[in-house]
């Protein structure tokens, strides 16, 4: 599923017009972005969390050349289901 078949979903369950659902998936991926990028978790009841997780700096070998490099630190966004959900896909 892509953000324009969600879009479409919501319009059919929401009876909106699928433009106006496009722009309600559009602005909670843009709530879910901005509320990472400060760090914050966002947590969906029933659904999950997203958390910033940090990587930090370490080193690595370029798989090429085999010659050691660094690896820059990073962040990454992490997503935990939450138990409704992991039943539902275990169940």
């Amino acid at each position: 599923m892509n953000s324009n078949d969600l879009a479409d979903h919501v319009a059919g369950i929401a009876s909106v017009s699928k433009s106006d659902a496009r722009k309600i998936v559009d602005a909670v991926f843009t709530a879910l972005t901005d509320a990472a990028s400060k760090g914050e978790e966002v947590s969906i009841n029933g659904f999950g969390k997203f958390k910033v997780k940090e990587s930090p700096a370490r080193d690595g070998r370029n798989p090429a050349t085999g010659e050691p490099m660094k690896i820059a630190a990073s962040k990454k966004l992490g997503f935990s289901a939450a138990k409704a959900v992991k039943d539902r896909l275990n169940g």
